[in-house]
Parts: structure tokens; sequence; C-alpha cells
């Protein structure tokens, strides 16, 4: 089963880790440490859900898929090449 992409990163504006799904709008969470801000995101899922369905709105399908790069050969200033 697909689940929805969580980025997590630190934010210095905020002084701790932010965790969004870019698939569904506006759900993201705080927390002072990256699973702190897992588990709250993971909570703000569920009831952004939830809450979908009980008003009948379209839940998306996972859909983002964050770009890797990595280096096409081992050198510094190589073309990079995108796997998805």
């Amino acid at each position: 089963m697909k689940d929805y992409h969580i980025n997590i990163f630190y934010s210095t504006e905020d002084e701790g880790y932010i965790a969004d799904i870019p698939d569904l709008t506006y759900c993201s969470a705080f927390g002072n440490t990256p699973l702190e801000a897992l588990q709250a995101v993971l909570e703000a899922k569920t009831i952004w859900l939830e809450t979908a369905k009980a008003k009948q709105k379209p839940i998306p399908e996972p859909r983002y898929k964050p770009m890797i790069y990595v280096p096409e050969h081992n050198q510094l200033g190589q073309i990079f090449k995108v796997i998805e």
C-alpha cells in the first residue's frame, strides 16, 4: 500500500522541526525533535483524512515523489541525473 510522503526539516525561525505532507494541503506539524514532529504530523494526517471523509471532500492519492540526485560520476562537478 502506498502512503503519503512526509518531509521533516529544521526551522531556525520556529526553533524546531516541521513535518509536512505535501499531498495533503496544510497538513503540517511542529516538534522539538524530528520524532516529535513525525508523531504530530501522523496525528494531523489522521485528523485531516477523517475530516475530509466526514465533509465528503476529495482525498488525494499519494503522488508526491521527491527528486533524489545521485552523481552520474564520482567526481565533483560532473552531471547529476535524477532518479524517481
